[in-house]
């Protein structure tokens, strides 16, 4: 992690402009992350480079200062995620955001059948974008029209998958390693390889773990960032009341299905 670089997050630094490594939390939007290092650090100009889903996690580059004016050149560059799809059934959103709509058998696939599938699937492929994704149709976020029930459509685009490596094999979960061009979505990678295995699936953990030449191993925790945080100035006041992301709209199935165990009564805690 790069904690023992932190030391580069100097206010004069970011002012100037640094492209900041990131860990981002599952939940967390991108803009989440870019708010909490913007208020955490005091940064004036900050944006980041290249959106992770809410329920993906990894590496989210951030820049500040002048060196925003890199994020078009940081975004067009190659991506590598690992994760895991679940055959054998199927959502609306391709990921764990929605409820099972349908299951199919699976059992019957051999590793070399589910190996064989994955091979038309690296070059340059066509591929069509979940509807629940941030794509605009007709000025709206397709998720929007999506979460409100409406039909639509989504042209497909030409990506390019450079690997897909297929790391475990144990059904109904598979574990998979991708180095993939922007505008990849790795969703609409499990609902197809699902499709072609004629059981259906969807992607049930993301992490992205590299962006050209950025890892996430180079990247900070937010605990890390928020253990940066400057002390007020003199006569500054009290600080603001800390604002933690909240749930996110879209998300309410997933937070019902893994909601934190109940802390335990009073009369069960250990006295001091």
């Amino acid at each position: 992690m790069q904690e023992a670089n932190s030391h580069l997050l100097s206010a004069k630094n970011l002012d100037e402009g640094v492209v900041l490594l990131l860990d981002k939390p599952l939940t967390w939007t991108s803009f989440d992350v870019v708010r909490k290092v913007k208020n955490t650090l005091r940064v004036k100009k900050i944006g980041h480079a290249g959106t992770l889903d809410p329920l993906a996690t990894g590496l989210l580059i951030l820049c500040t200062g002048k060196k925003t004016k890199e994020i078009d050149q940081i975004q067009a560059q190659e991506k590598e995620y690992t994760g895991t799809i679940r055959l054998g059934e199927t959502t609306p959103s391709f990921d764990l955001e929605t409820a099972v709509d349908q299951t199919r058998p699976y059992k019957h696939l051999t590793e070399e059948q589910i190996q064989e599938a994955t091979l038309p699937f690296v070059g340059r492929i066509e591929q069509t974008p979940p509807l629940f994704s941030a794509v605009k149709i007709d000025g709206k976020r397709a998720y929007e029209l999506a979460r409100q029930g409406q039909e639509a459509e989504i042209k497909s685009k030409t990506v390019e998958i450079k690997a897909f490596e297929l790391t475990r094999i144990a059904l109904p979960d598979i574990d998979f390693r991708v180095v993939c061009s922007k505008g990849t979505y790795i969703r609409s990678l499990a609902r197809d390889l699902g499709e072609a295995l004629g059981c259906g699936g969807h992607l049930t953990k993301l992490v992205r773990t590299r962006i050209g030449q950025y890892q996430l191993a180079d990247a900070f925790s937010i605990a890390a960032i928020e253990a940066l945080r400057p002390p007020r100035p003199e006569g500054a006041g009290p600080a603001r009341p800390e604002r933690r992301p909240e749930a996110r709209a879209g998300l309410d199935f997933y937070a019902a299905n893994h909601a934190a165990p109940a802390a335990p009564a009073a009369e069960d805690t250990p006295a001091d």
